[in-house]
Order: C-alpha cells, then structure tokens, then sequence
C-alpha cells in the first residue's frame, strides 16, 4: 500500500502549495475506432499534410472536426494492439511489458492463450496502484467514470473503478463489450447476452435511449454535479461504442443504408461513429452552456485499431490504407486517432499553463503512455518515486512543437499471446519500426520484419533482409527496452520464457 500511503503526503503538499486554478480534464476514449473510423483525416503526406481517403468520406464526425479545427491532432499516435493493455497504460503511463496486462482481459477465465507468459496481469490494476484519477484526486479532483472500464477481471479490484481512484462509477465493470446497445434490451439485462451485461443504467430500461447516449446524459449530469460542488472534475468518459456488436444506431441509419456498396455491418458501424461523434458534439455544447468550455481540456483518442471486418482476412478492414487491424503488429493494429484541445479556446490564466495550437497536425510519434505525464505535469501533481513512468510529457507538441529536453519519437508494443497477430514484440524509433516474432514451437528461430515508415508507411516492403545493420540496431534496442520494463515472455513446451537476444539476427 506504498503509493497510497504517500497520497496523504502529496495531497497537503498540494494545498498547502495554494496551486493556481486547474482545470477540468474530459478523456474521451472510443473503443476499436481506428485512424481512418472519421471524417477528419489523421494520415498525412512525407510534408505533413493531412490526405483524405475514401473512408473519411464514408463516415460523419462534425463534433471530431470541430474539435479538431480548434485543436491538435497526431497523425501517428500509438496505443497497444487491444483494449486492456491500453487502458491499464492509460491509467498509469506504463507500457504494457511493464504492468504485464499485455492481453484483453476476459472477465470469467484466464485467457493467457496457448503459449503466453503464466502469471501474466490478468488480475489487471492492482488496488493501490498510483493511477490517473488517484494521482487528480490527490490535487482535488473530482473523478468521474463513465462507460466502459475493463480493468480487470470479475474478481479483482480492479472490476470496480471506485476500487482504482474513482469517486463515481457509472456502467464500469470487467466487461470489455455491451451486452446490446440497445435500452429495449435493458443493455443485456432484458435481452441480449447477459453475461455482458452494462451495469448501471436501469432508468433506461425498457426505453429506446441507445447506449452512447445513455452514457452521455449521465456525464452531463455529472459534470453539473462537480460544478456545482466547486472541484475541478476529471470526466474519463470511455464509449462502449464502437466494439461489437455492431448493432444500428436508428438515429443515423438513414445516412447510410441508401449505399449499396458496402455491408450491412459497414452500415451500423458507422452509425456507432456517428452516435459517438454526437456524444462529443453534446459534451462540447453542454460545457459551453455551463460556462465551462474555457477551462475544460479534452483529449480524445482511441483504445486500438479499428473492429471492423470487411472481407474474410485481417487485412480486409476499415484501417485501410493502413495494413492490418485490431490485434494486429501493424499500423492498423495500434495506431489510433487523437485530437486535444481545450473545449473553447480563449485567451485566459488556465489556457495559459497550456497553450494549444488550433488546427495543427503533428507527425510526432506519440502513444496513449504520454496522457499521464502530460497531466501531471498540467495539473503539478507529483507522482511517486516508486511508480516508473513509460510516457513523456508532450506539453510542447501541443503548442510551438517544442519540448523540454529531447523527445523520443519511440513506442514499444508487447504481446506475448495468440491473436489475430500472435507473439509478437512492436518497437518504434523514429522512421523505423521493428516487428520481432517469437516461434514458441521453434524458439531458435524468431523472425523479424524492418519497415520504414517515412517512406513505406502502409508496411509493403519488409527490409529486414535488405537492412540487417539497421534491424541488428532496433533489435539490440528493443531487447535493452524490454529488459528495463521487466517484461514477461512466451513460453516454450516447457514453459521456459523465450527470452530474445540482441544476437537473435
């Protein structure tokens, strides 16, 4: 209980200190929505420039693009290939080799898959981990959850989200997918599959509320409630939407079962993109009205790569151009979109501590570790010696583009278990990106593929073969990376880690 012990510590430190007016922080996180899942482009050209692609025509996200206008968005911004390893990293700004959640996690069972590492995090955030909402709590902040958590599994603390730092949890639980969608079907409490059930939400039962919008008049009435009391709130506003099912939002279908072109699966899905998007746009208005809008950041981004099938294979999906999807090693896979901004930009004390750029795009490498630096350093909480942070802060990407210190265009990916991509290991440095896989059933013959993405960023041309120098030196970086964050490994048929080597190429 180490870093709880030290919270009453740090949060005199705080008040005694008088620290100036801090502000709301929204984190708006949307569940397996990819890069290309928008109307606001986020790939952009070797100059920079945002290009548009058939998908950004196919989707409608005003609220994203007025977000966005007003905002910075990263064109290559990183979270690991599946949702409980981002949002634990999210939660403590760790890469998942560190805090060992490297798989989702399902709820009943250990689903450790076939050769993955034993005594892998499971269990999720342990209880007295020093956490976002723990860390804002300690400064006065008003915590509020709301939507998906998948923290843990049902039988660990971190099932509850009041159990990890939260004040309020609103339909937070180990699930990792909506029963339904829809309130007819009582979330999967009247109809659907109960087991995934969304907690929380009775007084929607038994009307035709859809979820995301459940979900979004309960933040509303929250941010009202925090407003009230006088605390800056920090609203971890976390959509169900847009994992499967991928059910019909009614409000947006006519926008698109006229397309003949695509399936009908393409069809509710992007009416989840639309419902979402609708969520922010009510947020964003709702915090105008309330005169919040100036002191309120917003960060939004997604947990992974895009859920969307469109044919029978992992690189028939909603990513494209970009290769591969949820769950995948590639682009497709862990880049997913992330604009901030403050709600209303204005020229006041609290902007001032951040300055935002509007309209800017930034082709940085920036990942879903660096929210939790970013905000301390925002709201000067301290965080504990014995809590190791994997993330930077990116204060200075988001106004002139610089940064205190030397940024590390660098992201580290960890997945010792059997999925769409299986045992694998993702390592970012600049241009380059390292896909080094580990062959449990031959461990003496791991494989790596090199791509350069400056010059091939839909990951055509494997130079690994081509460039053996360069691939020896991500290589040896890699294995120097995983060594530090104590990372876990697969395991052989004897259940010996296979441990790589900077010799392994």
């Amino acid at each position: 209980m180490k870093h709880l012990s030290s919270a009453l510590c740090l949060l005199a430190a705080n008040l005694a200190a008088g620290a100036r007016e801090k502000p709301n922080i929204i984190v708006f996180l949307v569940d397996d929505m990819g890069p290309m899942d928008t109307s606001v482009p986020f790939i952009t050209d070797r100059s920079g420039n945002p290009v548009r692609y058939p998908f950004n025509d196919w989707y409608n996200t005003p609220a994203m693009e007025r977000l966005a206008s007003q905002g910075v968005r990263f064109s290559q911004f990183y979270a690991m290939s599946v949702s409980s390893p981002s949002r634990v990293s999210l939660m403590t700004g760790q890469y998942s080799a560190r805090h060992h959640t490297t798989n989702w996690i399902n709820s009943e069972s250990d689903n450790r898959d076939g050769f993955g590492p034993y005594g892998w995090g499971w269990g999720g955030i342990a209880e007295e981990e020093w956490t976002l909402p723990r860390m804002l709590s300690a400064t006065g902040y008003r915590t509020i959850h709301i939507g998906k958590a998948h923290f843990g599994n049902n039988d660990s603390p971190a099932a509850d989200p009041l159990r990890i730092g939260f004040d309020v949890n609103i339909a937070g639980s180990s699930i990792g997918e909506p029963g339904s969608y829809y309130g007819e079907d009582g979330y999967g409490f009247i109809k659907g599959y109960r087991p995934r059930a969304v907690p929380g939400l009775e007084k929607y039962h038994g009307t035709d509320t859809f979820l995301s919008e459940a979900l979004t008049l309960e933040a509303m009435e929250q941010i009202d409630s925090a407003a009230a009391s006088g605390a800056p709130f920090f609203l971890y506003m976390s959509h169900y939407a847009v994992h499967t099912p991928h059910q019909t939002d009614p409000r947006f279908i006519g926008h698109y079962e006229a397309d003949s072109t695509r399936p009908e699966n393409a069809k509710g899905f992007a009416t989840l993109i639309e419902g979402m998007d609708k969520s922010l746009g009510d947020i964003m208005d709702h915090l105008e009205e309330k005169g919040l809008a100036g002191n309120t950041l917003i960060i939004f981004m997604g947990d992974n790569g895009t859920g969307l099938f469109l044919g029978t294979d992992r690189d028939h999906c909603s990513s494209a151009p970009l290769r591969g999807m949820k769950g995948t090693e590639f682009e497709g896979g862990i880049r997913v979109p992330c604009i901030i901004s403050w709600a209303r930009p204005e020229d006041n004390e609290v902007q001032g501590a951040l300055p935002i750029g509007k309209g800017v795009v930034r082709t940085d490498v920036a990942s879903i570790c660096d929210i939790y630096p970013t905000v301390a350093s925002l709201v000067e909480a301290d965080v504990p010696s014995g809590h190791p942070v994997d993330g930077q802060d990116i204060s200075g990407l988001l106004s002139d583009g610089s940064v205190s210190g030397t940024h590390r265009d660098e992201f580290l990916m960890h997945f010792p278990h059997e999925h769409r991509g299986s045992y694998f290991t993702v390592w970012r440095h600049g241009k380059w990106k390292l896909v080094y896989y580990y062959n449990p059933t031959h461990p003496e013959k791991p494989q790596c593929s090199l791509f350069n993405l400056a010059r091939d960023p839909f990951e055509n041309r494997d130079l690994a073969s081509r460039r053996p120098r360069r691939t020896r030196v991500m290589l040896r970086e890699m294995v120097s990376k995983l060594s530090e964050t104590g990372a876990q490994y697969p395991v052989d048929f004897r259940g010996n880690p296979i441990v790589p080597s900077a010799s392994d190429y």
